[in-house]
């Protein structure tokens, strides 16, 4: 690994690039190697560290993804972080978080100047059908208190097909493939925090409806067919819409609009 390779995300470096209110530096931890951002997360939401506080690893050794999947995490060329909220959300709305990092993540990769991703529901960021990046939300509640949220983030950014293991060379991507130069990591970490902070902020203020009917019309999936399949069953339909708390909303052959809060979706074709 380069000096080049863990300076561009250590915490002097990022102390100049990060221009919110929420990620400050001094709330902001960088790691050469952990098992998981997102636990060394939750021990530092045990602990009391306040909402805004950003995981960064080089590597990760037991990197997690959504449904207990494994996420490559390779040293220095991608990007693996996790954020701490502390929402005044239910339990029950913390979900909607995924939604928006999404969103922040697709707003972020526009910025950069690739067009051609796209959201799919609830927690990946597709370049060219393949997984260009995916989230990973959890959190600790009582009752109806969320105590916090950890939202965690892997992207793909700089690399080729081979530096995956065979079995993602057809599944995954690297952002960088889609432009001609490397992906600067602290300064598409900068660039996305602030994009996650002005969503946030709009999501307190105005609830999951409005990011939810932006993300839609981000994704494109309206009248599109997809598959859907659940922890009990599956089946395929037509994408309808998001509703105001971020389901998908699927039209069966039958006719009849089936809610989807959780599970494994496809666009038929695409995936």
């Amino acid at each position: 690994m380069s000096q080049e390779s863990v300076t561009e995300l250590s915490g002097q470096r990022m102390a100049s690039l990060l221009r919110g209110s929420l990620f400050r530096p001094e709330l902001y931890h960088h790691y050469a190697l952990l098992d998981s951002s997102n636990r060394q997360a939750a021990e530092w939401a045990q602990q009391g560290a306040a909402e805004g506080t950003v995981v960064v690893a080089e590597q990760q050794s037991q990197g997690r993804g959504r449904l207990g999947r494994h996420w490559f995490s390779p040293v220095g060329i991608n990007l693996y972080c996790s954020l701490l909220l502390r929402p005044a959300v239910a339990p029950r709305h913390a979900p909607q978080l995924t939604l928006l990092a999404g969103l922040a993540l697709w707003k972020t990769v526009q910025q950069w100047g690739i067009e051609e991703c796209r959201l799919k529901w609830p927690n990946d960021l597709l370049l060219r059908g393949r997984k260009a990046a995916g989230i990973l939300t959890e959190m600790r509640a009582e009752g109806e208190k969320t105590h916090y949220v950890i939202v965690g983030i892997g992207v793909n950014l700089n690399g080729s097909r081979g530096d995956f293991p065979d079995p993602l060379q057809e599944q995954a991507i690297h952002l960088a493939e889609a432009l001609p130069f490397t992906i600067d990591r602290g300064l598409f970490l900068a660039d996305l925090l602030l994009q996650w902070e002005a969503l946030y902020g709009d999501y307190l203020q105005k609830g999951c409806a409005p990011l939810a009917a932006e993300w839609w019309r981000v994704a494109d999936w309206a009248g599109r067919p997809l598959s859907v399949r659940l922890a009990d069953r599956s089946f395929v339909g037509e994408a309808v819409t998001l509703d105001a708390d971020g389901c998908l909303l699927v039209r069966c052959a039958d006719g009849m609009l089936t809610r989807v809060v959780a599970g494994d979706v496809a666009l038929l074709g695409e995936d």
